[in-house]
């Protein structure tokens, strides 16, 4: 969340930035600030009470001594009520410092600077573009039609066992998913992420340290007995290996990557956008985590993106880069890149990888923090990417990588499927 500090001193900015997204964050922002000032006006109420309290004890130890047990015993009936006076200041500042961390909840991250304006998806910024979209031959079939044709996805099974949007991989298909899952991990782990293997479920407390909670509650999966979440995506496992952490300032850059499946509610999805393997409840995907020094984080995304830009180069799969708009931009973050493949079959392109920059928001939410080389605690900043989802990437092989004898595996994967074609 946004640190109350830096909304003192730029207000104006915040209001600013956060009308990228289209919001007007007016109201909000001065009722932060009035609460803060009500919290602080507390505080400094209590620590007189208890400083007032602790200078009476010690005059009461010495009247007692001295024999003077009548002014004892009327400073005694005084620190009996400031006590009470503390105790009820204290229930007042709690209540009031819970009421500013519930609104700080609400408000999603201003925008970096370079942040387009926009509104929605159709507003981002198209910022790169590579590969050549192959021409396909007549009859050319979506992968869905491709997965039947070739008995490697069985959507149908899924339904029965589970319901829409929990595919069964078979065969070939569920060969070539772990084959990407292991080149994903193999690449991101020769670039310098350490391996992980993450939980699949959190708490509560995990949620709201990355920002899926409140904001995304609707979109998991609710384990109601006992209080945990399915997660979205390994960043919220990933990140909250570090909340309640003080780092050193050479410990940075930490770098981490994971495979998990992430469970998706997707309440709303609806439409021939959701076919296949386009939006599904239950996916595949690798993550790439990253906690940075606050001046070198914005290098860092460059070097995220041009990460998964030599992925998909070596996948040969046509893809964009595009700079997201205010208003399509995630709740947590400052800055995202947003990677999207072209679906030949589908005439359509696909968002595969999401990569961005948090700054100080999710850290502060966290208590993230490294100790600088003036020796005092700052909140880091943390990232994060998909290196790659697998979904749509697949979609992408199936439908590219088609010819009429069956579907190519690309080259860079045969070493880990063992078998050169879908057929």
């Amino acid at each position: 969340m946004l640190q109350v500090p830096f909304i003192r001193e730029h207000k104006d900015l915040v209001i600013e930035r956060l009308a990228k997204r289209n919001i007007d964050a007016n109201e909000d922002i001065n009722q932060v600030l009035t609460l803060d000032e009500e919290r602080r006006a507390l505080q400094t109420k209590l620590d007189n009470a208890l400083a007032e309290g602790n200078k009476l004890s010690k005059e009461i130890g010495g009247l007692f001594k001295s024999g003077d047990i009548e002014k004892a015993n009327l400073l005694k009936a005084k620190t009996s009520q400031l006590k009470i006076d503390s105790k009820e200041l204290t229930e007042e500042l709690n209540n009031k410092a819970d009421a500013l961390s519930q609104l700080l909840y609400k408000i999603p991250n201003i925008p970096n600077d370079i942040v387009p304006a926009g509104n929605t998806e159709d507003d981002n910024e198209e910022v790169f573009r590579e590969g050549d979209i192959p021409v396909l031959e007549d009859g050319a079939l979506p992968h869905w039609e491709l997965a039947k044709k070739y008995d490697i996805i069985d959507f149908e099974l899924g339904n029965k066992i589970t319901g829409a949007g929990f595919p069964v991989y078979k065969g070939k298909g569920a060969r070539l998913q772990r084959a990407l899952i292991s080149y994903f991990l193999d690449k991101n782990t020769e670039a310098g992420y350490t391996e992980f293997q993450l939980p699949h479920l959190v708490n509560e407390a995990s949620g709201l340290g990355t920002g899926q909670l409140p904001d995304k509650e609707g979109q998991m999966y609710h384990v109601t007995g006992d209080n945990l979440y399915l997660i979205p995506t390994a960043e919220v496992p990933g990140t909250n290996i570090f909340r309640n952490t003080v780092l050193n300032e050479a410990d940075l850059p930490v770098a981490i990557t994971g495979y998990t499946p992430c469970f998706r509610r997707e309440a709303g999805s609806y439409g021939a956008h959701v076919r296949g393997l386009n939006r599904l409840h239950q996916f595949d995907k690798v993550e790439i985590i990253r906690v940075e020094h606050p001046t070198k984080s914005y290098e860092a995304l460059d070097s995220m993106v041009a990460h998964v830009k030599t992925i998909l180069q070596e996948l040969k799969l046509p893809y964009r880069i595009l700079r997201l708009c205010g208003g399509d931009l995630g709740f947590t973050s400052a800055l995202t890149y947003d990677f999207e493949v072209f679906s030949t079959a589908q005439d359509r392109w696909l968002e595969i990888s999401s990569v961005s920059n948090f700054e100080t928001f999710q850290a502060n939410r966290l208590k993230l923090r490294f100790k600088n080389s003036n020796g005092k605690n700052e909140l880091a900043h943390t990232l994060n990417g998909s290196s790659l989802a697998l979904p749509r990437v697949l979609a992408g092989i199936l439908e590219n990588y088609q010819t009429k004898d069956g579907v190519l595996v690309p080259e860079v994967l045969q070493p880990y499927t063992g078998f050169k074609i879908i057929d």
